[in-house]
């Protein structure tokens, strides 16, 4: 059962992409799938202009992902420029893509609507991201709830292909990720970069400890019940504490006479222990470049070896190159 998954380089990781999609990833990892983890460079030039911005957050990804725990022994951990077949076979699937399919898209409209400007590869992305996704005939690729949309895509597009040149496609299935938590920032907003309310996988644990207590809270004194389900500092708190031990904050909330600052303290402490472990493997990571870059290449190596099966088949059920006569 292959499994694929790719993240733009866009900046640096936080823990909502730790608790919204990389636990999950590791988890499949563990459970022995055919994980296809890839950095998503050529989706990145849609909104990375700058070379050395795109270099650098390529690097970021890469040692971040490893950092965690993504293991080039069970996963094929690559960047997708090292398969440029991709680019082949997203063009192909363009002249089976009718235009209202990438109208309705959803994505398109509230990248645009967030300011990034309306160039084609934002709107061609999603044929990108299905080209990327048929490509290594994946069977199951993990989305939110949110992201449903972008697998139907592909799988229309698939279809509608193999309606025109016969059974060369993989239908995918989507791996709903129903216990990816939704993660709120700083500022109780969703977690993002675009919002700089973000706590980072690997910065300093002082750093960690001064963004946490600036956790804005309500004005509710001290003695008085809060309610825990409204508080950011509980929702962070429930990520990374024990069900036992959440549990007893969510009780001393509701009973009164606990100030958030002492939450604060608390998660500030649990959030410190869970990530060092991350920083101490980035740390070393960074010193060995030759290292990362090994790793990539060999992903590469091993993926583009897949993707070519596909697209000799795909090359020959189009015409583009001949079929094989029988003997």
């Amino acid at each position: 059962m292959r499994v694929l998954s790719g993240i733009q380089p866009s900046g640096k990781l936080h823990i909502g992409n730790y608790y919204g999609a990389m636990r999950q990833y590791l988890k499949l990892q563990e459970e022995g799938a055919d994980c296809f983890y890839f950095i998503a460079n050529y989706h990145a030039l849609t909104s990375v202009f700058e070379a050395a911005k795109l270099q650098e957050y390529t690097a970021e990804i890469a040692r971040g992902y490893l950092a965690v725990g993504i293991d080039p022994a069970r996963a094929t951990f690559f960047r997708q420029s090292d398969v440029p077949e991709v680019c082949e076979l997203a063009w192909i699937l363009s002249c089976q893509t009718p235009m209202g399919l990438l109208q309705r898209c959803v994505s398109y409209k509230e990248k645009v609507e967030q300011g990034l400007a309306p160039n084609h590869g934002l709107f061609f992305y999603p044929v990108l991201q299905a080209a990327d996704i048929l490509i290594y005939e994946s069977h199951l690729v993990p989305v939110g709830q949110d992201q449903k949309q972008h697998l139907e895509v592909t799988r229309d597009i698939a279809i509608k292909f193999n309606n025109a040149y016969g059974e060369i496609l993989t239908v995918p299935e989507a791996y709903i990720l129903s216990q990816a938590a939704v993660v709120p920032g700083i500022d109780g907003r969703k977690m993002s970069k675009s919002y700089d309310n973000t706590i980072e996988l690997f910065e300093p644990a002082a750093t960690v400890k001064k963004k946490i207590m600036r956790i804005v809270t309500d004005s509710t004194p001290v003695e008085e019940p809060k309610d825990p389900e409204k508080c950011t500092v509980f929702a962070l708190l429930r990520l990374v504490a024990s069900s036992a031990e959440s549990e007893e904050w969510a009780r001393r909330y509701r009973a009164g006479g606990m100030g958030y600052g002492e939450a604060k303290k608390r998660l500030a402490q649990l959030i410190n222990e869970m990530l060092e472990p991350f920083r101490e493997r980035y740390e070393q990571l960074a010193k060995d470049p030759a290292y990362i870059e090994d790793v990539l290449r060999e992903g590469g190596r091993r993926a583009r070896a897949a993707a070519e099966q596909m697209m000799e088949r795909v090359r020959r059920a189009t015409g583009i190159t001949p079929a094989k006569k029988a003997r």
